[in-house]
């Protein structure tokens, strides 16, 4: 009997102990999709009978806990039912998201689906997140700056979405979306930098700057409301700002963002909201998955009318050393 009971142990133990490679983070990247998307995934105590975790995508457009989760037979699965806004004269949409992954040499091997939706399953692959040290420490000197914007045309930029239009137009020096246009991506990559924005809001209008295709900061019409995760000068969904530093629609508002490894600085018109903040992980604006390496700007244009008439980032180096950016 004892004996029997300690073979049961060891099984049950082995299991958990492989159950267990599914805890960390992981950046995502979804397989053959034409618009490029990036997720985030954090699993915490699998290998319990209590495994927890937290999602970020483009489907729950937010940091999300995640509803349903299970770890059995060396299978990953989870999500949630989301009750989607009806549209004028039909009821509501129920949707149950299910994401499945396998471990195999040390990545997640995944699927997407909407159970009971004939469209065929979409595959993502995801790798561990890399541990990033650089601190924003007083050693960082800025390098030659760059204008992103030249006042004219679009030259240094592209669409995210293939085959979509752009959707933005230049006037008298400044870079206009009116809305529904496709979002911007830099051709040029970057690592630490300083980043200098001028930009200016409709009534009810939202956009977003993201760094290194990676990290939103939220632009949002809302002047005088009380802050939080995804208002004007947040890190979306995932720093607050410590205050409501917006100005109202229709005046020309300013940013400086300072990235250095995973922490953040931001000020909004002269008022610094986010001071050094952690950097956790992606958000749902990500494109590029690839934390470890340099990654452009990006500017989103779906979400409503927003100028911009001046983009200067200025890549930051250790003294004597080279930065990593302008690819």
């Amino acid at each position: 009997m004892r004996l029997r009971f300690a073979i049961c142990f060891a099984l049950a133990a082995a299991v958990f102990a492989a159950d267990s490679g599914f805890n960390g983070r992981w950046d995502i990247t979804i397989v053959n999709e034409p618009r490029r998307r990036a997720w985030w995934l954090e699993i915490q105590d699998a290998g319990t009978p209590n495994p927890r975790g937290k999602f970020v995508s483009a489907y729950g457009g937010d940091l999300n806990i995640i509803e349903e989760i299970s770890v059995k037979d060396d299978v990953l699965k989870f999500g949630w039912v989301r009750n989607d806004p009806p549209k004028p004269g039909a009821a509501p949409q129920r949707r149950h998201l299910v994401y499945t992954a396998r471990l195999s040499d040390g990545k997640l091997i995944g699927t997407f689906e909407v159970e009971g939706q004939p469209t065929p399953p979409l595959k993502w692959v995801g790798v561990r997140a890399p541990m990033i040290r650089e601190k924003d420490d007083g050693t960082w000197i800025p390098a030659r700056p760059i204008q992103l914007f030249n006042g004219k045309d679009l030259s240094g930029w592209k669409g995210i979405v293939p085959g979509k239009e752009l959707g933005w137009s230049v006037e008298n020096g400044i870079l206009k979306s009116t809305g529904g246009a496709n979002n911007l991506v830099s051709e040029k990559t970057f690592w630490n930098f300083d980043l200098h924005v001028e930009f200016r809001l409709g009534k009810r209008s939202n956009s977003g700057i993201g760094l290194r295709g990676r990290y939103e900061i939220q632009i949002l019409e809302d002047y005088g409301r009380p802050p939080n995760s995804h208002t004007n000068g947040a890190l979306y969904s995932r720093i607050a700002p410590r205050e409501n530093a917006s100005k109202p629609a229709g005046e020309w508002q300013t940013y400086d963002i300072r990235l250095v490894g995973m922490e953040v600085t931001v000020k909004l018109n002269g008022k610094t909201v986010i001071d050094r903040g952690e950097i956790q992980g992606l958000t749902a604006m990500a494109t590029d998955a690839n934390e470890g390496e340099p990654g452009p700007l990006t500017l989103q244009g779906d979400h409503g009318p927003v100028e911009f008439r001046s983009i200067v980032i200025t890549p930051l180096k250790r003294s004597g050393g080279r930065s990593r950016s302008g690819h």
